[in-house]
Formats: structure tokens, C-alpha cells, sequence
């Protein structure tokens, strides 16, 4: 998968994809306000660095098998992306920590206008994410954060968004 340009005046709404339950709601409310204001949706898959010192071939083979997920797993979103409004993500995958790579992303990435997370709905807190971002390192963003609740259902997304 490429990574898409944007158009200057374009609003991109950012959606990290993993695999939360809660990620569904922040691509969802994410499409619906790119398609609502002329924007486009990007996302952003982050995969965890091989662990250890294995030899050069594993850390190799690691490193596609890895890759061949994070493609399975964008793509399958990118899909309800594309049917949510009309056209493809942008598409970034990266390695590394998820936190890092964001405000990486973010700062490389003058398009980007619109950072969405969903919260967790869990009682073990809002996810780490949305806890870094909204706390300590909210500062490091040049770009305003949507939190989209966790526990949300598709209807009361569409009808905030």
C-alpha cells in the first residue's frame, strides 16, 4: 500500500489502527467528518520492533511477517474507510513505539489536521494513548485531538458526527 498525498486545503482526519474494539469508533466518527467536510481520512498502523538479538535472516522474517499483518489489518479497515467516503485512505505504516511514531507522523506531516482516538470502554482506563495525549505529552501535538468515546454506538456516532 502507497502512501496518498493530500490536497493543500484538505482537512486528514488521523486514525491510528490497531486491533481495540474502541479503534472502530474513532474510524467511523473519523470517516463521517472527512465526508462531511471535504476531508479525507489517513491512518496509521504502528508495528512493535523485533525484541532480542536474533541473527540478521530472523530479525528479517520477523520484520514481513510483522508487515504482512499490519497490511492485513489496515486493509481491512481501509475497506470500511472507502465505503464510509467514497475514497481510500492515506496509508502509513511505521515501526517503533506507537506514541513516538504518531508525533513523528504528525510533525512530518503537514496535512494531517485532525488527530482521532476512541477511549477505551473499559474500566482499566481510556488506553494509553488517549492517556498520554491528553495528559503529559497533549503538548506535543500541533494538531487537535478528538476523543471519541469507546462505548458509543454506530448510531450516536452518526449522530455527532
Amino acid at each position: 500500500m502507497s502512501e496518498q498525498a493530500s490536497l493543500p486545503d484538505e482537512r486528514v482526519f488521523l486514525v491510528v489502527v490497531d486491533e481495540s474494539p474502541e479503534m472502530r469508533n474513532a474510524l467511523r466518527y473519523a470517516c463521517r467528518r472527512a465526508k462531511r467536510t471535504g476531508g479525507r481520512v489517513a491512518m496509521l498502523y504502528v508495528m512493535e520492533p523485533p525484541e532480542g538479538q536474533q541473527w540478521g535472516a530472523v530479525m528479517d522474517l520477523m520484520r514481513q511477517e510483522a508487515r504482512q499483518q499490519a497490511e492485513e489489518v489496515i486493509a481491512k479497515h481501509a475497506d470500511v474507510a472507502v465505503s464510509l467516503t467514497g475514497q481510500p485512505p492515506a496509508i502509513h505504516i511505521r515501526e517503533g513505539k506507537s506514541r513516538d511514531e504518531l508525533v513523528k507522523l504528525i510533525t512530518e506531516d503537514p496535512s494531517i489536521s485532525v488527530l482521532v482516538l476512541a477511549s477505551a470502554s473499559s474500566s482499566e482506563g481510556p488506553g494509553p494513548l488517549v492517556t498520554a495525549f491528553a495528559g503529559k505529552l497533549g503538548s506535543q501535538l500541533r494538531v487537535p485531538l478528538t476523543i471519541v468515546p469507546g462505548a458509543l454506538s454506530e448510531a450516536q456516532i452518526d449522530a455527532i458526527s
